[in-house]
C-alpha cells in the first residue's frame, strides 16, 4: 500500500496536504460517484438478478358439498400457503477505461529525500480511491454514501431518490374479513397488502476543495488541478474500481454478507389451522368451507446489504 501525502500552492511554497484536505478529496471522489455510478440497481416487475425472495399467505381450502348433512372439519380442505416470488432487482456493472498513467497524470508529493514525484496509478488508488469505496459501502451518514442504495418501506425518502414505482417487495396476509359463510365456495385466494417496499438511490453531497493539488506538466511545470479536473480524474478511478477491481468492487445483496443498508423485508402469514364455516342453501345442498384465520406472525425477514469484493 502507498498513501501519499499531496502537495498544494500556497504564497508562493508548495505544501503538504492536511488530513482534511485529503478528506476533502476523498468526499469529493463519493460526490463524484454519485453523479454517475458504475454499479447500478434498477427495479421491474421480474427478472432481476438479485436473490429471489417469498411471500407467503394463506389462502381458504376448497369447499366441500353433501346432500344430506354439512361435511364435517375433518374433510374439509384446510387452508393452504400462496407463495409469491420477487425477483425484481437487477445489477449492472458499467465497464470504464479511466485516464491512462502518463507519469504526470496525478498530484505531486515531497519523497523521503524531498524531491517531487507524481503519484503512480497504485498511489492514487491508495490516497484517495479505496479509502473513498471503504467508505461508501461502510459510511454511517447518507452525505458519505451518494449513489448507492437502500430500503424503505416509503416511496419518497428526504435525500434519496425513488428508483421505482413498482416495489421490490410486497408482504401480504389473506384478509379474513372478506371471507364470509353465506358466500361459500368463497374465492380462495383474497389477500390484502400489509407492506410495500421500495428502493432508493442515496443522492449526493456536493463538495467544494478549499485547496486542490497540484500536478506536473508536460515541460514539468507545477500546476493546480481545477476543482474539475481533480474531479474528473476523482470519477474515473473510483467508478472503474467500484464496477471492477477485485476486493474494491461495490456490490449488493438480499441475504448475503455485508452491511444492511435500510429497513428488513419483512413476510408475515396467518398462524391459524382454519375457520371451519357452513352455509345451507337447499334440502339437498350442505356446503362446507375453512377460511384462514389465526394471528400474524413473521415467516421471514430479508435484509438488503451492499458489499465490496
Amino acid at each position: 500500500m502507498a498513501v501519499r501525502t499531496p502537495l498544494y500552492y500556497v504564497s508562493g511554497n508548495l505544501r503538504e496536504m492536511d488530513s482534511a484536505m485529503i478528506n476533502d478529496i476523498k468526499s469529493l471522489a463519493i460526490y463524484e460517484y454519485s453523479l454517475n455510478p458504475s454499479v447500478s440497481l434498477s427495479v421491474s416487475g421480474s427478472g432481476g438478478n438479485l436473490t429471489s425472495i417469498n411471500d407467503t399467505r394463506l389462502q381458504a381450502g376448497a369447499q366441500s358439498t353433501s346432500v344430506s348433512a354439512f361435511p364435517n372439519e375433518a374433510t374439509t380442505a384446510e387452508p393452504s400457503t400462496v407463495t409469491v416470488s420477487y425477483q425484481r432487482i437487477t445489477k449492472t456493472n458499467a465497464s470504464i477505461t479511466p485516464t491512462a498513467d502518463t507519469g504526470k497524470t496525478f498530484p505531486l508529493y515531497f519523497t523521503s529525500g524531498g524531491n517531487l514525484r507524481a503519484m503512480d496509478a497504485t498511489d492514487f488508488l491508495d490516497t484517495f480511491i479505496h479509502p473513498a469505496i471503504d467508505t461508501l459501502v461502510l459510511g454511517t451518514t447518507t452525505s458519505s454514501q451518494g449513489g448507492t442504495y437502500f430500503v424503505s418501506t416509503s416511496d419518497s425518502v428526504a435525500g434519496s431518490t425513488l428508483v421505482s414505482a413498482t416495489p421490490i417487495f410486497a408482504d401480504t396476509r389473506a384478509d379474513t374479513t372478506l371471507y364470509t359463510s353465506d358466500q361459500i365456495p368463497e374465492t380462495l385466494d383474497q389477500p390484502t397488502t400489509i407492506q410495500n417496499y421500495y428502493l432508493h438511490q442515496i443522492n449526493g453531497s456536493a463538495v467544494t476543495l478549499t485547496q486542490v493539488p497540484v500536478f506536473a506538466d508536460a515541460s514539468n511545470h507545477v500546476k493546480e488541478f481545477s476543482q474539475a479536473g481533480i474531479g474528473s480524474l476523482l470519477s474515473e478511478y473510483i467508478r472503474s474500481e467500484a464496477a471492477s477491481s477485485t476486493g474494491h468492487q461495490i456490490t449488493f445483496n438480499i441475504d448475503g454478507s455485508g452491511t444492511a443498508r435500510g429497513t428488513s423485508m419483512i413476510n408475515t402469514i396467518l398462524n391459524g389451522s382454519g375457520n371451519y364455516q357452513t352455509r345451507f342453501v337447499g334440502v339437498d345442498d350442505y356446503r362446507a368451507q375453512e377460511f384462514p384465520d389465526g394471528s400474524p406472525i413473521t415467516a421471514n425477514t430479508y435484509v438488503f446489504n451492499i458489499n465490496k469484493v
